[in-house]
């Protein structure tokens, strides 16, 4: 049984990343009907929070359908993460995380994200703080390091747990790679026969099959997988991967109709949470992702990402099936 603080998880959780624009509530429930152990939200800026900026507040919202759920911060401060971070615990979350994984210019090269492993020392002295500040568990998502000249993840890991994290999720890429090139599992593989380490260690990176999965899973011996780009617009991959590992069989991919169904409760509830006019705009990146492959598409998605009219969209998903009747993936 893998267990961060007292939460249980199961013998070997499914762990659906945090992505900036696209792990909002919405994406989640589709995610957990689909098989997902442990969610978190999108990151959220600590100065945001502090400032109380409406749009970091709002990546505060959680549901109790959604438990276990993390919620996700990211910074440069250190007083400043601390006091996010008890604004986060505030929102009633099974467990804090941090960020420093992030790649992205605008966070990594102003020493947030990726960008703290340049200066481990801070990264300890900020994580240790963060435990300090919250009754909850506290989880880390890194990288191997800045680029192949800084990989210190086995003293990274070693150094966070003896500070107090209760797991930590390692994307197998350095921040230089982006998410480029191969992730290099082999440096998990490190980490978990490493004797002092203790925490539950989950792999991310280039899990996008029930295949590659189980070959991960066996082969590198990590406690969990987390799943971040191979989920958007298919959120089947995770009850996939639980069926080919008790059986050993591959599902067939959903069908058009249960594709339909998921586009339609994804966009009901963001038109939900969001508002009609917010809600159908931050849809429009995911329709290409639920039909990809489909021939001839384009007219279609045109008009799905053009639409401002909530029942139009409706009436348009139903065209789909109509017009994609006999296809099969």
């Amino acid at each position: 049984m893998v267990k961060i603080g007292n939460i249980e998880l199961g013998e070997f959780p499914l762990l659906l990343a945090p992505m900036e624009d696209v792990s909002d509530p919405p994406f989640r429930a589709v995610c957990k009907e689909n098989g997902a152990d442990l969610m978190y939200t999108e990151f959220i800026s600590s100065e945001g929070l502090i400032r109380d900026a409406a749009k970091s507040v709002q990546k505060l919202d959680i549901f109790d359908y959604e438990r276990p759920i993390g919620i996700q911060i990211f910074g440069n401060e250190i007083a400043s993460m601390r006091e996010a971070a008890a604004i986060a615990a505030a929102a009633n979350p099974d467990i804090l995380d941090i960020n420093y994984g992030c790649p992205v210019n605008k966070v990594a090269c102003k020493g947030a994200g990726a960008g703290i492993l340049l200066d481990i020392d801070k990264m300890v002295s900020m994580t240790a703080e963060i435990v300090k500040a919250v009754d909850i568990p506290v989880t880390v998502k890194t990288r191997l390091g800045w680029d192949d000249n800084t990989i210190r993840i086995q003293e990274v890991v070693e150094r966070l747990q003896d500070v107090g994290i209760k797991a930590i999720s390692i994307h197998a890429r350095t921040r230089k790679q982006m998410y480029k090139g191969t992730a290099r599992w082999e440096y998990l593989a490190e980490v978990k026969n490493n004797p002092r380490i203790t925490i539950p260690v989950f792999g991310n990176g280039d899990v996008d099959s029930p295949q590659k999965a189980l070959e991960y899973r066996e082969k590198y011996g990590v406690d969990g997988i987390m799943i971040g780009r191979a989920s958007i617009g298919y959120p089947w991959i995770f009850n996939e991967i639980k069926h080919y590992f008790a059986t050993g069989e591959i599902l067939p991919p959903p069908d058009l109709d249960e594709r339909i169904r998921i586009t339609k409760k994804h966009l009901d509830f963001s038109v939900e949470w969001k508002g009609e006019k917010l809600g159908l705009l931050e849809m429009r990146r995911h329709y290409t992702n639920y039909f990809r492959g489909m021939p001839n598409f384009k007219p279609f998605r045109t008009e799905l990402v053009t639409s401002e009219d909530y029942h139009h969209v409706l009436g348009l998903l139903d065209a789909v099936g109509e017009a994609y009747a006999k296809y099969e993936f």
